[in-house]
């Protein structure tokens, strides 16, 4: 049974407004993430990886399991259950899927990426399922992501601030930390933080964002 504590996101999730500089272009190569929801020992979590270091795009980068679309996927669902279990051992027989949300473009790789969430009612071990790609996988609390200390406002070498966590000895941000401060403002987690509070991305990360 899907908990209660979901009921608000799965009502408000299709309808997330999308900023007209993430409107998918239909020329885009499509793609898929899967924001996974469960219970850990810690409350309410979302699962997240951190991409390995060595990789040329998006290294080091904590990320949503997902990737490229599959002739075989049968579209953005199956796509982003498969990438999730390759990536982090997820079984997608354990997980139901509550819905997809409005796809978003990411100009810089070229991809429309549709969000897919899902209720993982029965949990397994997770862990990195290609060493080469991913570096470690993370049950992250919900209350951790919330909490007003883990938040931070980034800003990129060209001027642009969005939002950032530093949860679990990762820094999230980017498209990542977009899609989640949506994600939590939708379930109605979110709690106020000092949105005043910013910081430059740090060397080594605009080192490994360089790549691609």
């Amino acid at each position: 049974m899907i908990p209660s504590w979901l009921d608000l996101f799965r009502e408000r999730a299709p309808h997330l407004p999308v900023p007209p500089f993430m409107r998918p272009s239909p020329s885009a190569r499509p793609a898929a993430v899967l924001i996974l929801f469960g219970e850990g020992p810690d409350g309410p979590d979302v699962l997240l990886l951190e991409r390995a270091a060595t990789l040329k795009k998006h290294a080091g980068q904590p990320a949503f399991p997902g990737g490229s679309l599959d002739p075989e996927d049968g579209g953005p669902v199956g796509a982003a259950l498969r990438e999730a279990q390759e990536e982090t051992g997820v079984e997608p027989s354990g997980v139901e899927v509550l819905g997809a949300l409005p796809e978003l473009y990411l100009s810089r790789s070229d991809f429309r990426v549709t969000p897919v969430a899902g209720w993982w009612h029965t949990p397994c071990a997770v862990s990195p399922g290609h060493p080469g790609e991913v570096a470690s996988v993370s049950r992250v609390p919900i209350a951790e992501l919330v909490d007003p200390d883990n938040r931070i406002a980034l800003r990129a070498p060209g001027g642009f601030v969005g939002p950032a966590f530093k949860v679990r000895d990762m820094l999230v941000w980017g498209f990542t930390a977009g899609l989640l401060t949506n994600v939590l403002d939708a379930g109605g987690w979110a709690v106020p933080w000092d949105e005043t509070r910013v910081e430059d991305l740090p060397p080594e990360v605009l080192n490994l964002a360089a790549r691609g």
